[in-house]
């Protein structure tokens, strides 16, 4: 599939092409806040950032996803539908858009779909955040099968599940085996659940990284394309290991790797507990005025000044891959 012609999203795309498309940055901005409200107008001009640059080969298409660096969590359901629209203003046809959901209380998480799908531009598709609460292997494979074969007939919703928790590995590859609405699965546990997972999926859906750009590794064991959350900043960074991973030149995007992992390590140490903030901390430190970070979200203050430190020391050296 890597041979297909560049796309266009001129219109609904078909969901061999969609995976094709997935096998690429996935790109999850951070959501700007002022005064405790979101900063719409500085979302659009972080979304504007990212489509402008875009240095993907082949002419590949940016794809935007709003999940949970995004604190979709924190903020209300008209909230979350007026992001997407938003979103979908900015990038017309010229990206892929994909719309994370939580998926508690499920009946709330398919208004969520059902109002998305009818907009004027509606999410390409859609990432289901990790089901909290207390649940059975058995009860995730049976409540999101049907969940999604409902939206998929209902919609044409297609879905892709956020694995963070491996003991539910097994059933996420039946889902995907089993269900036409599951087309793939985001991995956001580690490396080691990888080869199981793509040799379980098989050609039946897509296997993505999930956990940053320090992504080789994992596509080393074939998985295909990552999310970042960096890009937004430095959207040149996970554009060049894409590159280099579809390329198979993984010596290059470990390079590259190594390069952001400073930044990374702050982000995901102590259980990502600043997965969001020291990303905003890195956007105002950088100075750069096509990015708007805003100044710090819902239970995700600006980070203490020894922190702050610690991401400058971090970002010095790769603010050319802005």
């Amino acid at each position: 599939m890597r041979g297909r012609p560049p796309i266009t999203v001129a219109q609904v795309i078909d969901t061999p092409q969609l995976m094709d498309t997935l096998d690429s940055v996935i790109t999850i901005p951070v959501i700007p806040f002022r005064n405790g409200e979101i900063d719409y107008a500085a979302h659009r001009k972080n979304i504007e950032y990212l489509l402008t640059n875009n240095s993907l080969s082949d002419d590949r298409p940016r794809v935007v996803c709003i999940a949970g660096t995004s604190l979709i969590q924190h903020v209300s359901y008209a909230d979350q539908n007026r992001l997407i629209t938003e979103t979908g203003k900015v990038m017309g046809n010229s990206g892929i858009l994909l719309s994370a959901l939580v998926p508690n209380p499920i009946a709330s998480a398919g208004d969520l779909v059902r109002t998305q799908s009818e907009m004027s531009r509606p999410p390409d598709g859609f990432l289901i955040m990790p089901l909290g609460g207390v649940y059975s292997t058995a009860g995730l494979y049976a409540g999101l099968r049907s969940f999604g074969e409902e939206h998929r007939e209902s919609c044409g919703a297609r879905f892709i599940y956020y694995l963070r928790q491996s003991r539910d590995q097994d059933e996420v590859i039946r889902l995907i085996q089993d269900s036409d609405a599951f087309i793939g699965v985001k991995v956001g546990t580690t490396e080691d659940d990888v080869p199981a997972m793509v040799k379980g999926v098989g050609d039946s859906g897509i296997v993505i990284w999930g956990v940053g750009d320090r992504s080789t590794k994992a596509a080393q064991l074939e998985t295909r394309g990552h999310t970042s959350g960096i890009s937004v900043l430095l959207a040149k960074a996970g554009d060049a290991i894409n590159n280099a991973q579809r390329a198979g030149d993984f010596d290059t995007a470990v390079e590259i790797e190594r390069r952001i992992t400073p930044l990374e390590e702050i982000r995901f140490e102590n259980g990502r507990v600043f997965n969001y903030s020291a990303v905003v901390e890195a956007m105002i430190l950088s100075g750069f005025n096509d990015i708007d970070p805003g100044e710090g979200g819902p239970f995700n203050p600006r980070v203490s000044s020894e922190v702050a430190e610690r991401v400058k020391k971090a970002i010095e050296g790769v603010l050319d891959l802005h």
